[in-house]
Order: structure tokens, then sequence, then C-alpha cells
């Protein structure tokens, strides 16, 4: 993927949130086999992961089949409700999904952190920051750590619909786009560098899938996390660095020694026993090394199995991030987006394929532009907390209050 330096360096000029000296400010840290607090105290992470809000997926709008990536959601909302209209919808989703009163919501259930999905391109020629800094107030306020995940990195680094690639990790074949990875988290960490909130940074998501031909990227991806850190280091000393193993966060044996004295060490579980053998290398690894590990991904399951490893991992004394805080209609997180009018039609519609040999069948299956643009209106409203229906079930199995 080739990309303009031009534009993202012109896009660097925003100034750090907070200004105040490194000196002055005291930051989460991982020391030994636990990350710690400020003021020294043993911090359990409970989060939620902000999926669908900057990275959008396909079967969080109950596209099934059809648009699955980012991208393929942007280009089908365009074909749905035209260009124009479209670039306002984005504008007016990536305001109203994520708001001041679901961090007030979270705080209230008693989370005490979430994950931040972040697509690279919002940190080119249109700031991410823009999108964060109020976020960063709200979480402040709220009482909430923030991690930020490279979810969509340059290239891709899993080469399937959640990094908005192109069917295959280029990443780890692109120089450019590892340099371009590595200026846009400098550029994060430098805004960042002296903001206690964001607890730290989280370097790629789920990298390497675990398809055989791709485990030949597996030597790379330890070097690569050794050039991000070496670049966030030379802009922030303070925050902690967290690493996932390849094969979606799953694999540990990429893994050296530590490399850094701040290091938290991620892995993602779904859809497996909820027992401690499914986990026990992650705790043998942070028994040999000494370092701290957190699930950052989890869910999508019953409230039972749910119930059983969050006991299974707190047992375990390793914190977690279930994954996702808000979907359409599911039950399985914390509230669900009611499902607008005639939203089914556009499920349908989604589903076809495209192509000048099919104009005609899609252009019959259409629905009309007044209940596109209808039901897309609906949805803005829609995902705004006040909108949202709350699932106990869910949140009294994470062990949390199902709080109004």
């Amino acid at each position: 993927m080739q990309h303009s330096r031009r534009h993202f360096l012109a896009a660097s000029s925003i100034l750090p949130l907070a200004a105040t000296a490194a000196s002055a400010q005291t930051f989460v840290r991982a020391s030994g086999k636990q990350i710690l607090t400020p003021d020294g105290k043993p911090l359990l992470l409970r989060g939620t992961n902000l999926g669908n809000w900057l990275e959008p997926e396909g079967y969080m709008f109950l596209f099934e089949q059809g648009p699955a990536s980012p991208r393929e959601i942007e280009d089908f909302f365009a074909e749905l409700i035209g260009p124009a209209a479209t670039a306002a919808f984005w504008r007016a989703y990536r305001e109203n999904y994520i708001m001041q009163a679901d961090m007030q919501f979270l705080q209230r259930c008693g989370f005490n952190s979430v994950r931040v999905p972040l697509h690279y391109k919002f940190f080119l020629i249109d700031s991410g920051f823009a999108l964060l800094d109020p976020l960063i107030n709200w979480c402040r306020e709220a009482g909430l750590w923030v991690i930020l995940d490279m979810h969509c990195a340059p290239g891709g680094q899993t080469g399937t619909n959640i990094d908005d690639s192109y069917g295959y990790p280029w990443l780890y074949e692109s120089s450019k786009d590892q340099e371009l990875l590595i200026d846009i988290w400098k550029h994060i960490a430098r805004h960042y560098a002296h903001e206690p909130v964001v607890l730290g940074y989280d370097l790629l998501n789920e990298p390497i899938p675990h398809f055989p031909q791709l485990h030949r990227y597996n030597a790379a991806l330890e070097p690569l996390y050794k050039r991000i850190t070496t670049a966030i280091r030379s802009e922030d000393p303070n925050h902690i660095i967290i690493l996932g193993g390849a094969q979606w966060d799953s694999n540990f044996e990429v893994f050296g020694p530590p490399f850094d004295d701040n290091l938290l060490y991620q892995f993602h579980k779904y859809w497996t026993p909820p027992t401690t053998a499914v986990i026990e290398s992650y705790l043998k690894f942070r028994d040999r090394y000494n370092v701290p590990i957190w699930c950052g991904e989890s869910g999508e399951n019953t409230d039972d199995w749910i119930g059983k490893f969050v006991r299974t991992l707190e047992s375990n004394q390793v914190g977690w991030c279930f994954w996702p805080y808000k979907k359409m209609e599911k039950p399985s997180s914390p509230v669900s987006i009611p499902k607008p009018g005639h939203w089914d039609e556009i499920v349908a519609f989604a589903k076809l394929p495209g192509g000048t040999g099919n104009a005609e069948k899609l252009i019959a299956a259409r629905p009309s532009l007044e209940t596109s643009r209808a039901a897309c209106d609906e949805l803005l409203k829609n995902i705004q907390f006040a909108n949202c229906r709350i699932n106990p079930g869910y949140l009294q199995a994470l062990g949390l209050k199902a709080s109004p």
C-alpha cells in the first residue's frame, strides 16, 4: 500500500492533550507479574472493547454475508444512500456511537478500563486525536483506564476483514507500511506521552492468522515490535507497551525474553473450554519471565460461558477485556443496539453480489432511497446509549452491576 508521508506529517501538528512535564505525572506500569496503579496498588483490569466505532465490522450490523471490513461497509453505504450522504453519515456515526454517557454507564457497572480499536487512516490526513481526546477526557472523569489498540495497521497485520486489508498480511512484506506504522505510533506516543489516563499502547491486534502458509511471518513479529517500541520510547518513556502473540494473539512462542522493562503480554481466547488448562501456557510464560499477562479479547458466547471464563481468569489473577461493548440486537455485549425499521431489507440487499452482470437484480432488490436514508437516520439515533438496551445477564456474568 502506498501512502503520502507528506499528508501524514501535515496532520501531526496537534498539541498533546496533557502538556505538563512527565516528571509531574505518575502512570500505570508493569512490575513483575502485576500491573500497578500510580499509587503502587495491584490493578486487575476489567474492561470492554469499543469495537465497531472506528473499525466497523459487518456482523455487528447483522451483515453475516456481504460487506465485512470497514472499507467494504463504507462502500456499501455509499451504494445505499449515495457518497455525499455517506460521508455525513459516518461523521455522525463516530460522534454518536461512543459518547460521555457510555463511559459513565461503564463506570457505574464496575468496569475500570476500555480498549479502543484504532484504524491507522485516522492518523493520516484526518487526525484521530479529534476522536480520541474527548474519549480520554470522559474516561478521566469516569475513572477508566484507556488502552489504545492498533486494530487496522497499514498493509494489514492479518489479511482479513478485521484489519481492513486486501486479503493478505501485506504489512510484513512492505517496508513502507512498516515505516508508516512506526511513524504513526511515534505520533500517538508524542501526543499522549504525558497523559496518565492512557494505560498503554497495544501495538498490533491479532497479528498473523493461524493459517499454516502465514506462519512464515512469525519470526518477523517480535523484531517489528522492537522497532515500534524504540520509536515510542524516543517520545514516551512512561506508558506500558502491550504485545500480542502471533496466530490471533494466541502464540507466545514467538517471544524471547522481555526487551523493555514496561511490557504487558496479551492473549485472546474465543470458543474454547472456559478452564485454566486453556490459559496454562500463558501462566507459565508469566512465571518464566516474571511479566504480567492480560486477556485483551474474549466473549461472543453465552452468559454461562462468560461467567465461567471470568472466574477462571480472575482466580489466576489475569485481567480481561471482553469484546465488544455494543452491537446490533445481540445480547452478548453490555448493551445492544435496536435494529432500525426496514433493516432486514438492507441486510438482504447487502447479501447480493455486485457487478454489471447482476445490475438488474440489484436495482430490483434495492430498498428505496427514502427507506434507506430513514433506516440510516434511525441507526444514528439507536446507537446512542440512551436508546440502547442494557443486557443485565451479560453484565452479571462478568461479575458487574447491571446499572441503569
